[in-house]
């Protein structure tokens, strides 16, 4: 099984280490230091304490690398957006890519039955740009709930969970999925199959698109967000505006608001990835998180007007930092199939 993962930061360089030891023909698509420190020294996790090292090829030119079996996709939102047409190279005839980011991602709608099948989202995916490059056919969805980071260059330090969730767009059981988790078990991560990923990434998203603005917004951490009586009424209103928009649009959420948010306290005094980010100077990932579920409103008719502010204030603070990249085709409305 020939595998690359394309943006190979934390997240990506976890799973190519332990796949890599595994005996996957694994490589990698990465820039800056932390390739040249892959290349020179190979790619270092810890783990439990432990460290490892997996050599493989790593390029800032995913051409140099072929056809693949699989790609995993494990750039933010718009990274991948922009890197659409160089993810070519890697697509032979029957190459699966996974699609390992946060929030909703750019080919929510395919395969799904309805009024909404096919239709694509600007606010992810503005100009139809992975759409038409990579192809929604080819993807797998996937949730991702380890939690890693990149401590230098060259190296990344583990710090909890190795669950995947998976799961194909059209709701099918296929052999390409099967084999992709067969490969995550052998590499001791574990693979989580959805009959609909979408309950999954609403699972999590639901999370991700209150507690890491406000987070950031606030400079507070996870458990001050989740237990401070205004912030977690905030994160509570801004939740149930989400499930009312997931639901019509036929999403399964299996928690109720006032667990899921207990349960992100439980995590303590984290610091969530948006408010790392926007402490190291890095875009923060707007769009995909609120942007996306702010234009899917619109298009049930489900209010949104806690959602609307507090993404009207990160987008300005991310602004006034220079760190909220905004993709320059992006449309205010959700655009149907043509």
């Amino acid at each position: 099984m020939k595998v690359c993962i394309y943006g190979a930061g934390a997240i990506g360089g976890y799973m190519a280490v332990l796949m890599k030891q595994a005996g996957v023909d694994v490589s990698l698509v990465a820039r800056g230091p932390h390739l040249a420190a892959i290349r020179e020294n190979g790619l270092k996790l810890i783990i439990d304490g432990e460290e490892k090292v997996a050599r493989m090829p790593a390029t800032k030119v995913a051409a140099e690398l072929g056809p693949q079996d699989y790609v995993i996709v494990g750039l933010k939102s718009h990274q991948a957006w922009e890197s659409a047409e160089d993810l070519a190279p890697l697509l032979g005839p029957d190459t699966a890519v996974v699609t390992a980011q946060n929030g909703v991602p750019w080919w929510y709608f395919y395969g799904l039955d309805g009024p909404y099948k096919d239709l694509r989202l600007n606010s992810v995916d503005p100009g139809n740009r992975q759409w038409n490059a990579i192809g929604p056919q080819r993807v797998i969805g996937a949730t991702v709930y380890p939690a890693t980071e990149i401590i230098e260059p060259g190296v990344v330090k583990h710090t909890y969970g190795d669950t995947f969730g998976l799961g194909e767009p059209n709701r099918t059981k296929t052999a390409r999925l099967q084999a992709f988790g067969d490969a995550l078990d052998a590499s001791g991560l574990k693979a989580r199959y959805y009959d609909d990923i979408r309950d999954d990434i609403w699972l999590k998203l639901w999370g991700n698109l209150c507690f890491n603005p406000i987070s950031a917004l606030t400079r507070a951490t996870l458990d001050i967000v989740a237990t401070d009586p205004g912030t977690r009424a905030l994160a509570r209103n801004m939740m149930l505006e989400a499930q009312g928009i997931g639901e019509k649009l036929g999403a399964r959420f299996k928690v109720d608001v006032e667990r899921r948010i207990n349960g992100a306290a439980k995590v303590g005094a984290h610091r969530t990835s948006m408010l790392q980010d926007l402490e190291a100077g890095k875009p923060i990932e707007l769009d995909a998180l609120l942007s996306a579920v702010q234009e899917m409103g619109q298009l049930v008719d489900v209010p949104t007007p806690y959602i609307d502010a507090v993404l009207a204030l990160a987008k300005q603070m991310g602004r006034s930092f220079d760190v909220y990249p905004t993709f320059p085709e992006a449309a205010p409305q959700a655009q149907a199939a043509e």
